[in-house]
């Protein structure tokens, strides 16, 4: 009887783990990135890497557990090579209660005439405080994961959206 018992329990907390994982998505607009500096590569004339920060509002906020993202704070990494940019970064987003989740994100996209065209990529949870500690999740495949157009090949921007509106499956804390 004992072991149907545990058996019973395993079960249940296999049920209950599955369901917790559920599907979200929001989009972060982000300003004009602050710092930014870009440094030439030296290999070409039009290779040149650089680092940026930007803080972000959520127009779409994520909803997670009821809470809703509000603002945020993502710096990146680029890699821009001729009309090719990769991306590297991280987004730290604050929630309406206070907690934070922390996410990576890859990306990789063209300029056409000088002009970013936007990025595909993907991203996950890296973790969370507060409610959000243990938060787990990240894209199933490439997906849209930043647009609008850049001024530059330098990718000196005026404005980002961040688009994480890849549903992903994600599970939060075992409270």
């Amino acid at each position: 009887m004992h072991r149907i018992l545990i058996a019973i329990t395993v079960v249940c907390l296999a049920a209950t783990t599955a369901a917790a994982q559920t599907k979200i998505s929001g989009t972060a607009q982000c300003g004009k990135p602050d710092p930014q500096h870009v440094i030439p590569v030296g290999d070409r004339p039009d290779h040149n890497l650089g680092v940026e920060q930007f803080k972000c509002t959520w127009t779409k906020p994520m909803e997670i557990d009821g809470a809703k993202s509000t603002e945020g704070m993502s710096t990146a990494t680029n890699d821009v090579n001729g009309n090719t940019i990769r991306t590297r970064g991280f987004h730290v987003a604050t929630m309406d209660g206070g907690d934070k989740f922390f996410v990576w994100y890859l990306g990789a996209g063209e300029a056409k005439d000088g002009v970013f065209q936007g990025q595909k990529g993907t991203w996950g949870f890296t973790g969370g405080s507060g409610k959000l500690k243990g938060i787990k999740g990240r894209t199933p495949a490439p997906r849209r994961v930043m647009s609008s157009p850049a001024k530059s090949k330098a990718n000196t921007s005026s404005q980002n959206s961040h688009p994480f509106s890849a549903s992903i499956p994600y599970r939060g804390p075992l409270l």
